[in-house]
């Protein structure tokens, strides 16, 4: 059998920090999303304000606003729905708790009924069944996600806001530098700077996922670029109409 390359160490020390870290979020999610949104959106002002041959100081006044107000805007967002799958997720916990307290041979039936699904024979389902019952918060994280489909862990809003607010502001601040440098031809260096942000953030984002990084980096580079270009032609339209 051919070995493949180990993405990880299996080694004691190595397997207990992994496994012992997986019991926190992950904030990968939260600081992608933030950082496309903060490039896309300043730039998108960028070119619109561009696109309709208003000044660089009128640049710099919107690009600023839009990084402080929307990058809040968005953290805040992230922060409130967030909040709402972590009650969801204290609420749902504490109703199996409950369950398991008050209808412990129903809940114990939920629980053949998962590991069924996942490929148990009949004769491992009550030893498996009977170990998992022993230990409370073992069978409350079999329900949790087998019956509920939630993640084990907990989601943690206040750290996701953060993450999304530093992104929005760290990448979405990129574009307003020639401006603020006060450079010559600062739209078109804004350009170049931000389609390497776009390349840099998808070829970074592909470290998490199946696509090649290639394929992640182009495509976060279309997706902006488009974004970029209907506010372009808008403000454009709407210089020519007034």
């Amino acid at each position: 059998m051919t070995k493949h390359f180990a993405e990880h160490g299996h080694s004691p020390a190595e397997i207990r920090a992994r496994i012992a870290s997986a019991g926190e979020t992950s904030l990968l999610r939260d600081t992608v999303y933030g950082a496309i949104d903060g490039t896309i959106t300043t730039f998108a002002i960028i070119s619109g304000v561009a696109g309709a041959g208003l000044s660089a100081k009128v640049i710099v006044a919107l690009g600023i606003a839009n990084v402080l107000a929307d990058g809040f805007s968005m953290a805040a967002s992230n922060y409130l729905g967030i909040r709402s799958e972590a009650h969801n997720h204290q609420r749902i916990t504490a109703m199996e708790h409950r369950h398991i307290a008050e209808y412990p041979e129903g809940e114990k039936a939920e629980l053949r009924e998962i590991l069924s699904q996942h490929g148990l024979t009949e004769s491992d389902l009550s030893a498996a069944s009977d170990i998992i019952t022993r230990y409370r918060s073992l069978w409350v994280h079999m329900m949790l996600t087998g019956e509920h489909g939630l993640a084990g862990v907990e989601p943690r809003a206040m750290t996701a806001a953060i993450a999304t607010f530093f992104a929005f502001i760290a990448c979405g601040g990129l574009p307003l530098l020639p401006f603020l440098a006060g450079v010559d031809n600062a739209y078109l260096i804004a350009s170049i700077t931000t389609a390497l942000t776009f390349l840099l953030i998808g070829a970074l984002k592909s470290k998490w996922s199946t696509e090649s990084m290639l394929r992640s980096a182009v495509q976060t580079l279309l997706i902006g670029g488009i974004a970029a270009t209907i506010a372009y032609l808008a403000g454009r339209f709407v210089a020519s109409t007034m």
